[in-house]
Protein backbone atom coordinates (compact mmCIF):
# COMPACT_ATOMS: atom_id res chain seq x y z
CA UNK A 1 0.00 0.00 0.00
CA UNK A 2 2.75 2.39 0.10
CA UNK A 3 3.75 4.60 3.05
CA UNK A 4 0.64 6.48 2.99
CA UNK A 5 -1.31 7.32 6.12
CA UNK A 6 -5.04 6.99 6.44
CA UNK A 7 -6.87 8.53 9.46
CA UNK A 8 -11.29 7.79 9.88
CA UNK A 9 -13.12 10.64 10.61
CA UNK A 10 -16.39 8.96 11.63
CA UNK A 11 -19.72 12.12 11.66
CA UNK A 12 -23.08 12.34 11.81
CA UNK A 13 -24.42 14.53 8.53
CA UNK A 14 -26.70 16.65 10.58
CA UNK A 15 -24.43 17.18 13.70
CA UNK A 16 -22.99 20.24 15.51
CA UNK A 17 -20.20 18.38 17.01
CA UNK A 18 -19.47 16.63 13.67
CA UNK A 19 -18.57 20.31 12.09
CA UNK A 20 -16.34 20.73 15.31
CA UNK A 21 -14.35 17.42 15.14
CA UNK A 22 -13.56 18.09 11.11
CA UNK A 23 -12.30 21.43 12.01
CA UNK A 24 -10.24 19.59 15.25
CA UNK A 25 -8.88 16.77 12.94
CA UNK A 26 -7.39 18.68 10.17
CA UNK A 27 -5.78 20.90 12.00
CA UNK A 28 -4.66 18.00 14.54
CA UNK A 29 -3.52 15.41 11.51
CA UNK A 30 -2.75 17.91 8.84
CA UNK A 31 -3.51 15.70 6.20
CA UNK A 32 -2.19 15.78 2.72
CA UNK A 33 -5.59 14.72 1.49
CA UNK A 34 -9.09 15.21 2.66
CA UNK A 35 -11.20 12.47 1.25
CA UNK A 36 -15.06 13.25 1.43
CA UNK A 37 -18.26 10.65 1.30
CA UNK A 38 -19.79 12.72 -1.62
CA UNK A 39 -19.59 12.43 -5.26
CA UNK A 40 -19.62 15.29 -7.95
CA UNK A 41 -23.38 15.86 -7.93
CA UNK A 42 -23.48 16.94 -4.00
CA UNK A 43 -20.07 18.07 -4.05
CA UNK A 44 -21.73 20.60 -6.69
CA UNK A 45 -24.84 21.08 -4.33
CA UNK A 46 -23.39 21.73 -1.19
CA UNK A 47 -20.53 24.58 -3.30
CA UNK A 48 -23.99 26.09 -4.32
CA UNK A 49 -23.78 25.56 -8.36
CA UNK A 50 -26.88 25.18 -9.98
CA UNK A 51 -27.75 21.64 -11.71
CA UNK A 52 -28.84 21.98 -15.76
CA UNK A 53 -32.18 19.89 -15.54
CA UNK A 54 -33.85 18.10 -18.77
CA UNK A 55 -37.74 17.28 -17.55
CA UNK A 56 -37.73 14.91 -20.49
CA UNK A 57 -34.82 12.78 -19.97
CA UNK A 58 -36.52 12.28 -16.21
CA UNK A 59 -39.52 11.60 -17.54
CA UNK A 60 -37.98 8.94 -20.08
CA UNK A 61 -36.24 7.01 -16.96
CA UNK A 62 -37.86 5.63 -13.71
CA UNK A 63 -39.73 8.17 -12.09
CA UNK A 64 -40.10 6.05 -8.94
CA UNK A 65 -36.25 6.00 -8.08
CA UNK A 66 -36.22 10.03 -8.77
CA UNK A 67 -38.97 10.59 -6.43
CA UNK A 68 -37.62 8.03 -3.95
CA UNK A 69 -34.52 9.63 -3.94
CA UNK A 70 -36.21 13.21 -3.51
CA UNK A 71 -38.41 12.09 -0.60
CA UNK A 72 -35.05 11.10 1.15
CA UNK A 73 -33.22 14.03 0.44
CA UNK A 74 -36.14 15.95 2.20
CA UNK A 75 -36.22 13.33 5.05
CA UNK A 76 -32.49 14.08 5.92
CA UNK A 77 -33.32 17.97 5.45
CA UNK A 78 -36.07 17.78 7.75
CA UNK A 79 -34.19 16.42 10.37
CA UNK A 80 -31.44 18.88 9.78
CA UNK A 81 -33.82 21.96 10.28
CA UNK A 82 -35.09 20.47 13.47
CA UNK A 83 -31.64 20.35 14.90
CA UNK A 84 -30.63 23.11 13.49
CA UNK A 85 -27.58 22.17 11.21
CA UNK A 86 -27.60 22.08 7.21
CA UNK A 87 -27.58 18.51 6.53
CA UNK A 88 -23.89 17.52 4.92
CA UNK A 89 -22.34 20.39 7.10
CA UNK A 90 -19.40 18.81 8.18
CA UNK A 91 -18.27 17.60 4.88
CA UNK A 92 -18.81 21.67 3.52
CA UNK A 93 -16.54 22.61 6.43
CA UNK A 94 -13.87 19.86 5.65
CA UNK A 95 -14.00 21.37 1.79
CA UNK A 96 -13.60 24.56 2.85
CA UNK A 97 -10.74 24.14 5.48
CA UNK A 98 -9.41 22.20 3.10
CA UNK A 99 -9.07 24.53 0.72
CA UNK A 100 -7.80 27.48 2.78
CA UNK A 101 -4.80 25.41 3.72
CA UNK A 102 -4.21 24.27 -0.08
CA UNK A 103 -5.46 20.39 0.70
CA UNK A 104 -5.85 18.29 -1.92
CA UNK A 105 -9.98 17.35 -1.55
CA UNK A 106 -10.76 13.83 -2.92
CA UNK A 107 -14.24 12.55 -3.75
CA UNK A 108 -14.34 9.54 -2.79
CA UNK A 109 -18.26 8.35 -3.07
CA UNK A 110 -20.48 6.52 -5.78
CA UNK A 111 -21.93 8.38 -7.72
CA UNK A 112 -25.66 9.02 -6.05
CA UNK A 113 -27.73 8.41 -9.80
CA UNK A 114 -25.78 4.70 -9.71
CA UNK A 115 -26.24 3.88 -6.58
CA UNK A 116 -30.21 5.31 -6.86
CA UNK A 117 -30.77 2.68 -9.88
CA UNK A 118 -28.64 -0.34 -8.03
CA UNK A 119 -30.84 0.04 -5.24
CA UNK A 120 -33.99 0.26 -7.28
CA UNK A 121 -32.79 -2.91 -9.32
CA UNK A 122 -31.79 -4.76 -6.41
CA UNK A 123 -34.81 -4.00 -4.02
CA UNK A 124 -37.62 -6.42 -3.69
CA UNK A 125 -41.53 -5.62 -5.10
CA UNK A 126 -42.35 -5.80 -0.99
CA UNK A 127 -39.14 -3.77 0.00
CA UNK A 128 -39.85 -0.79 -2.31
CA UNK A 129 -43.32 -0.52 -1.42
CA UNK A 130 -42.15 -1.03 2.27
CA UNK A 131 -39.39 1.41 1.87
CA UNK A 132 -41.81 4.24 -0.10
CA UNK A 133 -44.68 3.92 2.13
CA UNK A 134 -42.35 5.04 4.64
CA UNK A 135 -40.76 7.82 3.40
CA UNK A 136 -44.36 9.06 2.31
CA UNK A 137 -45.82 8.86 5.63
CA UNK A 138 -42.51 10.34 7.06
CA UNK A 139 -42.92 13.19 4.70
CA UNK A 140 -46.37 13.76 5.94
CA UNK A 141 -45.36 13.69 9.47
CA UNK A 142 -47.28 9.98 10.49
CA UNK A 143 -45.29 7.59 12.45
CA UNK A 144 -43.78 7.44 16.04
CA UNK A 145 -41.61 10.44 16.89
CA UNK A 146 -38.47 9.56 18.86
CA UNK A 147 -36.22 12.48 20.47
CA UNK A 148 -32.88 12.21 18.86
CA UNK A 149 -30.07 12.44 20.65
CA UNK A 150 -27.44 13.25 17.75
CA UNK A 151 -24.22 12.76 19.75
CA UNK A 152 -24.75 9.41 20.43
CA UNK A 153 -25.41 8.68 16.23
CA UNK A 154 -21.24 8.17 15.94
CA UNK A 155 -21.23 5.68 18.95
CA UNK A 156 -19.74 2.67 17.74
CA UNK A 157 -23.14 0.49 19.35
CA UNK A 158 -25.31 2.82 18.43
CA UNK A 159 -24.83 2.66 15.05
CA UNK A 160 -24.61 -0.98 14.87
CA UNK A 161 -27.66 -0.94 16.28
CA UNK A 162 -28.66 1.06 13.82
CA UNK A 163 -27.47 -0.77 11.21
CA UNK A 164 -28.90 -3.62 11.87
CA UNK A 165 -32.13 -2.78 12.10
CA UNK A 166 -32.09 -1.21 8.55
CA UNK A 167 -30.66 -4.77 7.31
CA UNK A 168 -33.54 -6.13 9.07
CA UNK A 169 -35.96 -3.27 7.62
CA UNK A 170 -34.66 -3.81 3.72
CA UNK A 171 -31.72 -6.44 3.60
CA UNK A 172 -31.39 -4.96 -0.38
CA UNK A 173 -31.40 -1.61 0.37
CA UNK A 174 -28.83 -2.41 2.80
CA UNK A 175 -26.07 -4.01 0.76
CA UNK A 176 -26.52 -1.00 -1.53
CA UNK A 177 -26.53 1.63 0.16
CA UNK A 178 -24.10 0.37 2.85
CA UNK A 179 -21.91 -2.82 2.31
CA UNK A 180 -21.32 -1.46 -1.17
CA UNK A 181 -20.33 1.65 -0.42
CA UNK A 182 -18.20 0.63 2.25
CA UNK A 183 -16.07 -1.18 -0.40
CA UNK A 184 -16.19 1.67 -2.54
CA UNK A 185 -14.90 4.32 -0.44
CA UNK A 186 -12.25 2.04 1.81
CA UNK A 187 -11.18 1.33 -2.36
CA UNK A 188 -10.66 5.27 -2.59
CA UNK A 189 -9.13 5.79 0.40
CA UNK A 190 -6.12 2.89 -0.53
CA UNK A 191 -5.99 5.17 -3.55
CA UNK A 192 -5.63 8.07 -2.14
CA UNK A 193 -2.97 6.28 0.12
CA UNK A 194 -0.59 4.58 -2.47
CA UNK A 195 -0.02 7.95 -3.49
CA UNK A 196 2.38 8.14 0.05
CA UNK A 197 0.33 10.76 1.14
CA UNK A 198 -1.80 11.23 4.72
CA UNK A 199 -5.52 10.93 4.58
CA UNK A 200 -7.81 11.40 6.30
CA UNK A 201 -11.68 10.30 5.26
CA UNK A 202 -14.84 12.16 6.75
CA UNK A 203 -17.06 9.43 6.49
CA UNK A 204 -20.53 9.03 7.77
CA UNK A 205 -20.07 6.82 10.89
CA UNK A 206 -22.91 4.14 9.48
CA UNK A 207 -19.68 3.31 7.21
CA UNK A 208 -17.44 3.35 9.54
CA UNK A 209 -17.27 -0.44 10.71
CA UNK A 210 -17.40 -1.42 7.47
CA UNK A 211 -14.88 0.78 5.81
CA UNK A 212 -12.06 -0.26 8.74
CA UNK A 213 -13.13 -3.62 7.96
CA UNK A 214 -12.12 -3.45 4.51
CA UNK A 215 -8.98 -1.31 4.99
CA UNK A 216 -7.78 -4.36 6.67
CA UNK A 217 -8.71 -7.05 4.25
CA UNK A 218 -8.58 -4.49 0.91
CA UNK A 219 -8.38 -7.79 -0.67
CA UNK A 220 -12.01 -8.43 -0.18
CA UNK A 221 -12.51 -5.50 -1.75
CA UNK A 222 -14.71 -6.29 -5.36
CA UNK A 223 -13.54 -4.57 -8.34
CA UNK A 224 -14.90 -0.96 -8.93
CA UNK A 225 -16.40 -1.64 -12.50
CA UNK A 226 -18.13 -4.47 -10.17
CA UNK A 227 -19.75 -1.90 -7.93
CA UNK A 228 -20.33 1.26 -10.33
CA UNK A 229 -22.01 -1.15 -13.09
CA UNK A 230 -25.88 0.06 -13.65
CA UNK A 231 -27.62 -3.32 -13.84
CA UNK A 232 -29.98 -3.81 -16.77
CA UNK A 233 -33.42 -4.76 -16.04
CA UNK A 234 -34.43 -7.96 -15.63
CA UNK A 235 -35.12 -10.17 -18.12
CA UNK A 236 -38.81 -11.19 -17.01
CA UNK A 237 -39.84 -8.16 -16.42
CA UNK A 238 -39.52 -6.94 -19.82
CA UNK A 239 -41.43 -10.23 -20.78
CA UNK A 240 -43.89 -9.03 -18.69
CA UNK A 241 -43.94 -5.53 -20.18
CA UNK A 242 -44.20 -6.85 -23.33
CA UNK A 243 -46.81 -9.69 -22.36
CA UNK A 244 -49.29 -7.99 -20.61
CA UNK A 245 -50.42 -5.54 -24.10
CA UNK A 246 -49.98 -8.36 -26.57
CA UNK A 247 -52.40 -10.06 -23.48
CA UNK A 248 -55.05 -7.39 -24.06
CA UNK A 249 -54.31 -6.84 -27.63
CA UNK A 250 -55.26 -10.70 -27.71
CA UNK A 251 -58.30 -10.81 -25.99
CA UNK A 252 -59.69 -8.02 -28.09
CA UNK A 253 -58.90 -9.89 -31.24
CA UNK A 254 -60.59 -12.95 -29.33
CA UNK A 255 -63.72 -11.30 -29.30
CA UNK A 256 -63.62 -9.87 -32.55
CA UNK A 257 -62.64 -13.12 -34.23
CA UNK A 258 -65.00 -15.30 -31.74
CA UNK A 259 -68.09 -13.38 -33.37
CA UNK A 260 -68.92 -11.40 -30.68
CA UNK A 261 -71.32 -8.63 -31.27
CA UNK A 262 -70.32 -5.06 -32.57
CA UNK A 263 -72.34 -3.50 -29.50
CA UNK A 264 -69.91 -6.35 -27.03
CA UNK A 265 -66.58 -5.65 -28.32
CA UNK A 266 -67.27 -1.58 -28.84
CA UNK A 267 -68.70 -2.11 -24.80
CA UNK A 268 -65.77 -3.79 -23.96
CA UNK A 269 -63.45 -1.59 -25.13
CA UNK A 270 -65.61 1.33 -23.69
CA UNK A 271 -65.00 -0.03 -20.29
CA UNK A 272 -60.84 -0.15 -20.85
CA UNK A 273 -61.04 3.38 -22.00
CA UNK A 274 -63.16 4.17 -18.79
CA UNK A 275 -61.43 1.66 -16.41
CA UNK A 276 -57.79 2.76 -17.41
CA UNK A 277 -58.51 6.54 -17.87
CA UNK A 278 -60.42 7.31 -14.61
CA UNK A 279 -58.39 5.31 -12.39
CA UNK A 280 -55.22 7.16 -14.04
CA UNK A 281 -57.11 10.64 -13.91
CA UNK A 282 -57.75 10.17 -9.96
CA UNK A 283 -53.93 9.10 -9.42
CA UNK A 284 -53.08 12.18 -11.41
CA UNK A 285 -55.72 14.52 -9.11
CA UNK A 286 -54.54 12.87 -5.88
CA UNK A 287 -51.12 14.27 -6.60
CA UNK A 288 -52.78 17.68 -7.19
CA UNK A 289 -52.15 17.32 -10.66
CA UNK A 290 -53.29 20.47 -13.08
CA UNK A 291 -56.74 19.78 -15.07
CA UNK A 292 -55.05 19.74 -18.63
CA UNK A 293 -52.40 16.64 -16.37
CA UNK A 294 -55.70 14.87 -15.27
CA UNK A 295 -57.60 15.35 -18.86
CA UNK A 296 -53.94 13.90 -20.17
CA UNK A 297 -53.34 10.91 -18.17
CA UNK A 298 -57.43 10.11 -18.71
CA UNK A 299 -57.08 10.42 -22.22
CA UNK A 300 -54.16 8.05 -23.05
CA UNK A 301 -53.85 5.72 -20.32
CA UNK A 302 -56.13 3.04 -22.24
CA UNK A 303 -53.58 3.30 -25.27
CA UNK A 304 -50.57 3.10 -22.93
CA UNK A 305 -51.54 0.21 -21.69
CA UNK A 306 -51.44 -1.34 -24.68
CA UNK A 307 -48.29 -0.59 -25.55
CA UNK A 308 -44.62 -1.68 -23.72
CA UNK A 309 -42.89 1.33 -24.79
CA UNK A 310 -45.36 4.16 -23.56
CA UNK A 311 -46.30 5.19 -20.15
CA UNK A 312 -49.05 7.03 -19.10
CA UNK A 313 -47.19 8.97 -16.49
CA UNK A 314 -44.87 9.95 -19.64
CA UNK A 315 -47.83 11.59 -21.17
CA UNK A 316 -49.18 13.50 -17.70
CA UNK A 317 -45.84 14.55 -16.59
CA UNK A 318 -45.46 16.79 -19.53
CA UNK A 319 -48.45 17.98 -19.58
CA UNK A 320 -48.06 19.37 -15.58
CA UNK A 321 -43.96 20.45 -17.05
CA UNK A 322 -45.98 22.54 -19.59
CA UNK A 323 -48.00 24.18 -17.23
CA UNK A 324 -45.55 24.18 -14.12
CA UNK A 325 -42.35 25.18 -16.48
CA UNK A 326 -39.83 23.82 -13.78
CA UNK A 327 -36.47 25.17 -14.11
CA UNK A 328 -32.71 24.18 -12.22
CA UNK A 329 -33.72 26.66 -9.83
CA UNK A 330 -36.90 24.36 -8.54
CA UNK A 331 -34.47 21.66 -8.77
CA UNK A 332 -31.91 23.30 -6.17
CA UNK A 333 -34.79 24.61 -4.42
CA UNK A 334 -36.07 20.89 -4.40
CA UNK A 335 -32.50 19.12 -2.90
CA UNK A 336 -32.88 22.02 -0.17
CA UNK A 337 -36.69 21.20 1.05
CA UNK A 338 -37.15 21.56 4.66
CA UNK A 339 -40.63 21.78 5.14
CA UNK A 340 -43.44 19.69 3.28
CA UNK A 341 -45.25 23.04 1.71
CA UNK A 342 -41.60 23.29 0.04
CA UNK A 343 -42.23 19.63 -1.47
CA UNK A 344 -45.46 20.43 -2.58
CA UNK A 345 -45.34 23.77 -3.95
CA UNK A 346 -42.15 22.94 -6.39
CA UNK A 347 -42.91 22.63 -9.70
CA UNK A 348 -40.15 19.70 -10.48
CA UNK A 349 -41.54 18.03 -7.52
CA UNK A 350 -45.19 18.07 -8.99
CA UNK A 351 -44.15 16.92 -12.66
CA UNK A 352 -42.33 13.81 -10.89
CA UNK A 353 -45.30 12.73 -8.38
CA UNK A 354 -48.07 13.24 -11.27
CA UNK A 355 -45.22 11.23 -13.97
CA UNK A 356 -45.78 8.57 -10.88
CA UNK A 357 -49.29 8.61 -10.06
CA UNK A 358 -50.32 8.42 -13.13
CA UNK A 359 -48.30 5.22 -13.97
CA UNK A 360 -49.63 3.86 -10.62
CA UNK A 361 -52.99 4.55 -11.66
CA UNK A 362 -52.75 3.15 -15.33
CA UNK A 363 -51.03 0.25 -13.92
CA UNK A 364 -53.96 -0.80 -11.32
CA UNK A 365 -56.45 0.29 -14.02
CA UNK A 366 -54.66 -2.39 -16.64
CA UNK A 367 -55.31 -4.94 -14.58
CA UNK A 368 -58.96 -4.61 -13.02
CA UNK A 369 -59.52 -3.73 -17.16
CA UNK A 370 -57.88 -6.98 -18.20
CA UNK A 371 -60.43 -8.71 -15.90
CA UNK A 372 -63.48 -7.03 -17.51
CA UNK A 373 -62.30 -8.10 -20.70
CA UNK A 374 -61.93 -11.52 -19.66
CA UNK A 375 -65.21 -11.77 -18.27
CA UNK A 376 -66.49 -10.58 -21.78
CA UNK A 377 -64.97 -12.91 -23.52
CA UNK A 378 -66.77 -15.46 -21.35
CA UNK A 379 -63.31 -16.81 -19.66
CA UNK A 380 -64.20 -18.22 -16.54
CA UNK A 381 -60.86 -15.56 -14.37
CA UNK A 382 -61.52 -18.23 -11.64
CA UNK A 383 -60.43 -21.38 -13.42
CA UNK A 384 -57.26 -18.94 -14.22
CA UNK A 385 -56.12 -18.87 -10.86
CA UNK A 386 -53.69 -22.50 -9.64
CA UNK A 387 -55.63 -21.42 -6.14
Amino acid sequence: MGKGEIHLLKTAHVSEKSVKEVEEAINEIEPDVVAVELDLPRYKSLKGEETEISVKDILKGNVFIFLFQMLLSYLQNRIGADLGVEPGAEMKKAIELAEEKDIEVALIDRDIRITMKRLWHQMTLREKLKMISSLVLGALGFGKQKEIDIDEITEDDTIEMLVSEFEKFSPNAAKVLIDERDAYLASNLLKEAKKEKKVLGVIGAGHGEGVKNYLQNYEEIPPLKQLTQIPKSRKYLKAIGILIPLSIIGLFGYLVFAGKPLSVILTALGYWFLINGSLAAIATLLARGHPLSIATAFSFAWLTSLSPFLAAGWFAGMAEAYVRKPTSQDFNLLKDAEKLSELMNNNLFKVILVAAAANVGSIIGTFIGAYILLKFAGIDVETLIPF
